[in-house]
């Protein structure tokens, strides 16, 4: 198959054509909508990344034109690649929402639930997950894993508690920056994120791992427990800076910059990766060239008293009059 060629793939009964070797999760997220399995570990932009929390489990029902049978187990979509002819069953699987359910529950066995004081909350994948497919109490009686709470770099609060080893912390410190100073120590159900010396994570860039987080292990010090994301209003903003592109997103409250992270895209993963000078010491809104609102999905939390104001017809004919 030449390089140019096209290779076909059905999704939930919707087709398209991709490049070959991409794996059905980008496939998936080419079409769009809810095709789209969710994933907690998977990150485009990092190498090595996915296989670790199976929550984009799908059911591949053909497998290719030159071999229709069906795979007999369900695959993670974040790493198995397409073959030409494939049809893939996401939603409208049941084997793949109930084993979404159980790995979910499995996510959840050690996850406190603190919700309400987690400065993750509103914008948490694993609340949008736990929403989707949790259960309505945990079936798990044994004692939870608990750690205290460990700063591991000036900016940055560790809660082994929340973590789900998602690796994806780790991987922005090996790949992003110019030493990697943490990583995940122990073995097995004993397995945690951490450093061999406290407040050891002082990279330029090291405050990225704030942003991979998909829960509120890694959270920013400058902004715990100041505001909720539906309180804030974001902004999309930009400055001249020799260390990263310095386009970034201002969460305000009033004129007031609460907090500074990179800009994400539609499934929560960050392109253009910004320094630590401008997401922790940039916090006056002189310092930034602000563009204006950030367009945020309706379906989203942080969308909640972010809203233009609809001016009712019978208005604008009377001003007319």
């Amino acid at each position: 198959m030449s390089e140019d060629a096209k290779i076909k793939i059905t999704i939930d009964g919707i087709s398209t054509e991709v490049a070959p070797g991409t794996t059905i999760l980008n496939a998936a997220r080419m079409i769009g909508g809810d095709v789209v399995p969710p994933a907690m570990c998977y990150y485009s932009s990092l190498e090595g990344s996915g296989g670790k929390c199976r929550t984009c489990l799908v059911e591949v029902s053909k497998g290719s034109e030159k071999d229709p049978r069906p795979m007999p187990k369900l695959v993670v979509s974040c790493s198995t690649p397409v073959m030409d002819g494939m049809e893939v069953r996401n939603t409208t699987s049941a084997r793949v929402l109930e084993a979404r359910k159980g790995v979910v529950e499995f996510l959840l066995i050690n996850h406190p639930l603190d919700c309400p004081v987690c400065d993750q909350a509103g914008e948490c994948h694993l609340q949008d997950l736990a929403f989707e497919h949790g259960l309505s109490k945990t079936r798990y009686e044994f004692k939870r894993r608990e750690f205290d709470k460990v700063d591991i770099g000036e900016y940055i609060k560790l809660h082994m508690t929340r973590c789900i080893l998602c690796y994806r912390c780790v991987y922005t410190a090996n790949q992003l920056t110019n030493g990697r100073e943490h990583g995940v120590l122990k073995r097995g159900d004993a397995a945690e994120i951490g450093t061999f010396i406290e407040k050891n994570l002082n990279n330029d860039f090291i405050g990225n791992v704030i942003d991979v987080c998909p829960v509120g292990a890694l959270t920013d010090k400058s902004f715990r427990f100041r505001s909720r994301v539906w309180y804030t209003k974001p902004m999309d903003a930009h400055c001249e800076c020799t260390k990263c592109s310095g386009k970034v997103v201002l969460w305000m409250i009033g004129d007031e910059v609460a907090r500074v992270t990179a800009r994400k895209d539609a499934y929560g993963e960050v392109k253009d990766f910004i320094c630590n000078e401008c997401r922790f010491e940039k916090k006056e809104k002189t310092d930034w060239i602000v563009e204006g609102p950030r367009t945020i999905s309706k379906h989203s939390v942080i969308s909640a008293n972010h809203y233009e104001r609809e001016i009712p017809k019978h208005t604008i004919l009377l001003n007319k009059a």
